[in-house]
């Protein structure tokens, strides 16, 4: 654990409790820092999220902006949550903002309510033209959601995820989602079942929130070796992602629509497209000891973040289109929190012909051997291993040429660690 996690959860308490009381004292001992930003892109939903972001913010600086950026949660140090005007920030800058944030007496508020604190306090210190901040968990009592006035509010796809904490059914998320609309602040929505588009269609109307829908008010898809965008104006053909996966065309083209509002030039979305950048979703691992691994036995290694049905899905997906055009055993190494879905992950992925090994790491892990079982109940081949090593090299011995470890964000930043990867600049 890096030091600024390990001095957060000393000193606050490490659970999740969905209220904006607590945020709103804090940020008024603090002088209201989230009163005070730049112009807000104010982001939320299930899936999608940082790689929208992460094309935004592309896309902004292409066009000479300096952006602040807030994301949760972080992969291999804290300070990834935290980027100001393009840089993260630097660990004292930091050290000083959580210092007087722990000074404030009478507020016992939890890790994520102090680290968006922190944030904002930051964000509202360092002169910046946008700020574009990601929700935590749901929206409408998410710590960020004190922010009132936000230039736009962007929701992408809606999904089961946290069902102990929004529900389990996909309307009731959606309407935990839509609570960042505001009245005034236009709403760029992504592509939703019919369930969440109706619940957030009457969140906006109940706040006379003007929508720009994907699939009504502008789309977007693959063609030929790239992508197009298209809106009710514009026709605009651009690069294909630099995040791998079909579904980044979607993640993409929502980020187009939010660019396009703030009237950024049709070149600098065609250059934050093609640069954008954000590790653990399909980020190929070719460094470190694991990519030597991979790269000794003429396999290939990838890394992939995503936790939910949802996720699962768009990887099964992904890893379709690759093995379509350049078939190659293929194994999946798969760890999971515990209190996730991993039926409705295994079951999206009980297509790929993959063997599975279920891994464990540090924190509220599933047990490998019961991951392996579920992985089993949906007719994947599936053993669970000590370490992901172990796995990766059972893998190869097996004769896998494309080797995928994904199911976790928190797995995904072991390995980032362990190899010693860097987040990108």
């Amino acid at each position: 654990m890096d030091p600024v996690s390990a001095r957060l959860r000393a000193r606050h308490p490490q659970k999740i409790d969905l209220s904006l009381d607590r945020m709103r004292t804090l940020c008024a001992v603090l002088g209201e820092p989230q009163h005070r930003l730049p112009p807000v892109i104010h982001v939320a939903g299930t899936n999608g999220k940082g790689s929208t972001v992460a094309f935004l913010r592309a896309m902004a600086e292409a066009a000479g902006l300096k952006v602040h950026v807030y994301t949760s949660p972080h992969l291999v140090q804290f300070n990834e949550r935290i980027r100001l005007a393009g840089r993260l920030i630097e660990d004292d800058h930091l050290s000083a903002i959580l210092d007087r944030i722990e000074a404030v007496r009478g507020v016992e508020t939890t890790v994520f309510e102090s680290t968006t604190a922190a944030a904002f306090v930051a964000m509202s210190e360092t002169p910046a033209d946008l700020a574009i901040v990601e929700v935590g968990l749901g929206g409408t009592l998410d710590a960020t959601n004190v922010i009132e006035r936000p230039l736009l509010s962007v929701i992408t796809p809606v999904d089961l995820d946290h069902a102990e904490f929004l529900g389990t059914d996909i309307g009731q998320i959606a309407g935990e989602k839509a609570g960042i609309l505001k009245a005034g602040a236009r709403g760029i929505v992504a592509r939703q079942a019919e369930a969440a588009m109706a619940v957030i269609e009457a969140r906006a109307r109940a706040m006379q929130t003007p929508l720009t829908v994907m699939g009504t008010d502008f789309d977007a898809w693959a063609e030929r070796g790239g992508m197009v965008f298209q809106n009710t104006e514009r026709f605009l053909d651009l690069p294909a992602p630099a995040l791998a996966g079909p579904h980044q065309v979607a993640n993409a083209g929502l980020a187009a629509a939010v660019a396009l509002e703030l009237d950024l030039p049709e070149t600098a979305i065609a250059e934050g497209i093609a640069a954008a950048r954000w590790p653990a979703r399909m980020q190929r691992l070719t460094a470190g000891p694991s990519g030597a691994t991979a790269r000794a036995a003429d396999a290939e290694l990838w890394l992939d973040g995503g936790h939910n049905p949802h996720a699962g899905r768009a990887l099964a997906e992904v890893l379709a289109e690759r093995q379509a055009r350049a078939p190659r055993p293929l194994a999946l190494i798969v760890g999971m929190l515990a209190n996730k879905d991993h039926g409705g992950f295994f079951e999206a992925l009980k297509d790929s012909g993959a063997h599975v090994f279920t891994v464990g790491f540090e924190g509220a892990a599933a047990d490998p051997e019961a991951l392996a079982a579920v992985a089993r109940g949906h007719g994947l081949g599936a053993q669970s291993a000590p370490s992901v090593g172990e796995a990766l090299d059972r893998a190869i011995r097996l004769g896998a040429g494309r080797v995928v470890i994904c199911g976790s964000l928190y797995l995904a930043g072991e390995v980032l660690g362990a190899d010693r990867a860097t987040w990108p600049d």
